[in-house]
């Protein structure tokens, strides 16, 4: 974890906490998850002449990671659609670092050392304080229909990490490797929105359009950054670091939706910044 590597991924936490404030923002989840996955398809075919093409290793991996996040983008319009986005946000994000590391030690080698594992425990203490505080300051009992969704998008998340972070490697070419990502995953969204609307696919989409368009290119930076950063470092310190967005999640929310900050996200935050500061000590 060099200095430019963490700067990578948290810039790329910044820009994938707006592009997911933009979605939640859309009331319309099918619009906006259309208009971004659309949008992310059409930059990666217009780029895709002018990058390596993936090597034949990467495809499979791909491939699987388009399929992964499929599942993903409708669990995670379920989540925003069944909750608040400072709670379903925090709890999607914070499931996946330590399922990350877990699968990146079996299926990787990717074992963390001493340093680097108390980095990642100590980020995601920080990260399960926020999310259960975003479940108190509900003021209700959990919909544990939201929070099963925002779960459920954590593990597909974890998923699609350690599949990403395998191809990315084995693709020559991380650019390559992101727009031709995008452009598979992009497309089923948008696909089966076109066929739901029929006639009334422009109409639905045009008043969102421009918002839509930022969030398609905000998501492909904040994704290929951390593909960048996958080729330089291992796993499990970039998904927790990454989650950082979470804390730039709960600021959108505060200053956006008018939902409860506090204190309690505050000493989170800390303990947040205090788990970087280890995992860059064993950088």
């Amino acid at each position: 974890m060099t200095p430019i590597v963490t700067a990578a991924v948290l810039l790329a936490a910044v820009t994938h906490a707006s592009w997911n404030a933009l979605a939640h923002h859309i009331t319309d989840k099918l619009v906006g998850f259309t208009l971004i996955g659309g949008g992310a398809t059409l930059i990666g075919l217009l780029m895709a002449p002018f990058v390596p093409l993936p090597a034949a290793g990467a495809w499979p991996y791909l491939v699987a990671s388009a399929l992964i996040h499929i599942v993903y983008y409708v669990l995670l319009m379920a989540s925003f659609k069944l909750g608040e986005f400072g709670q379903a946000y925090p709890i999607a994000r914070g499931t996946a670092p330590l399922v990350v590391t877990v699968l990146a030690a079996v299926f990787v080698g990717e074992v963390p050392g001493g340093w680097q594992a108390a980095g990642v425990l100590v980020s995601c203490a920080g990260l399960t304080g926020l999310a259960l505080w975003g479940l108190r300051s509900a003021g209700r009992r959990p919909d544990w229909t939201a929070l099963g969704a925002a779960l459920a998008t954590g593990f597909s998340i974890a998923a699609y990490t350690v599949v990403d972070g395998l191809g990315v490697r084995a693709s020559g070419s991380s650019m390559g490797y992101i727009v031709w990502l995008m452009i598979l995953e992009g497309i089923a969204v948008p696909a089966y929105a076109w066929w739901r609307w029929r006639g009334e696919f422009a109409a639905r989409l045009r008043p969102f359009a421009l918002r839509g368009l930022i969030g398609a290119a905000l998501s492909m930076t904040a994704y290929g950054l951390v593909l960048w950063a996958q080729t330089r470092a291992e796993l499990a310190p970039i998904s927790a670091l990454r989650e950082s967005s979470i804390i730039v999640g709960a600021v959108i929310g505060a200053v956006f939706f008018k939902e409860r900050f506090g204190a309690p996200r505050i000493v989170a935050a800390g303990v947040m910044v205090a788990g970087i500061g280890l995992m860059l000590h064993a950088g």
